[in-house]
């Protein structure tokens, strides 16, 4: 039983909410425009959660052999950290996750494309390879993106781009221009998780070499740059709202700009960065509840 709670911790499930965001959004835009389909929704929801708990997994492996989670570190114990799981038993773990994934990316592709549509079938298949090498590759390596400031980007990408527009692609097999306001606004408040978590470890990182974006912007401007971000992402959705409005229950999503905008004053007004820790699971929910908001809205 202790076993098993462990390994659910090691799981990270507070960052699991914002990995199946744009899922969501992308769901109901099909809906929407009548592409929607339960078993594409769940296998993509579920596809997504295992490439987010391999992510964790393969981050708590990579910064645990390299020595960046110790002492110093402020955020939650890491499982290679305290010990309580080896090296071994954590890389065997991955490697089973990694079979888990594959074969839910097979069967995501399969139920949304077929046999009737070669080419997308292609390009979901390499976008599926390339998502579990990027969550292996962020902290694993010599070579780590995470470990050269290029962490912001590729969550831009994959949380954002791909996530909301590469899902919309699954249910309606073509790209409609109503999604990409929307994917940008996930893809920054991502970013913004991920440069929240980085601005916390900012001290122990910088010690143990992991070049972050926030390490390479300083203290000083990392707070400019994620104020930049969570305005931007604000900017983008309430001109998603304007260019696609019809009736004022589209924009019920701007109910989720106050715990944003409340968000914003704290962070600027921390010294102590333990204190950014509690406002990465209060971004997180936020992106959540405006992504589910603005779905909602449009259907709406």
């Amino acid at each position: 039983m202790k076993n098993s709670i462990l390994w659910i911790s090691t799981m990270r499930l507070r960052t699991l909410p914002l990995s199946v965001s744009g899922i969501i959004l992308a769901s109901c835009f099909a809906e929407y425009n009548g592409y929607f389909n339960w078993e594409i929704a769940v296998l993509a929801i579920i596809t997504t959660l295992s490439l987010q708990i391999l992510s964790n997994l393969a981050n708590d492996y990579g910064d645990g052999i390299k020595g960046t989670d110790n002492d110093q570190r402020i955020g939650p114990e890491r499982a290679i950290q305290t010990g309580k799981i080896s090296p071994d038993q954590m890389f065997n773990a991955i490697r089973i996750n990694i079979l888990i994934s594959i074969t839910l990316i097979f069967a995501l592709i399969y139920i949304s494309f077929g046999v009737k549509h070669f080419l997308l079938t292609m390009l979901f298949f390499a976008l599926g390879i390339t998502s579990i090498i990027a969550a292996i590759r962020y902290t694993i390596g010599s070579n780590a993106y995470g470990y050269r400031g290029l962490g912001d980007v590729f969550v831009f990408v994959f949380f954002g781009l791909i996530s909301v527009i590469g899902c919309y692609v699954l249910f309606a097999k073509t790209i409609d221009h109503v999604v990409f306001l929307p994917a940008c606004t996930i893809g920054l408040l991502s970013m913004g998780v991920l440069n929240l978590n980085n601005m916390r470890d900012f001290v122990s990182d910088k010690k143990s070499n992991k070049i972050t974006l926030a390490v390479k912007l300083g203290q000083e401007k990392v707070k400019l740059y994620h104020n930049t971000l969570i305005i931007l992402a604000i900017v983008l959705s309430a001109l998603f709202g304007i260019l696609y409005y019809t009736n004022v229950f589209n924009l019920i999503y701007v109910v989720a700009y106050i715990p944003l905008l409340i968000h914003l004053v704290k962070v600027n007004k921390v010294t102590n960065p333990k204190l950014f820790d509690p406002e990465l699971k209060k971004l997180a929910l936020s992106t959540f509840l405006l992504a589910v908001l603005m779905g909602i809205g449009h259907l709406l």
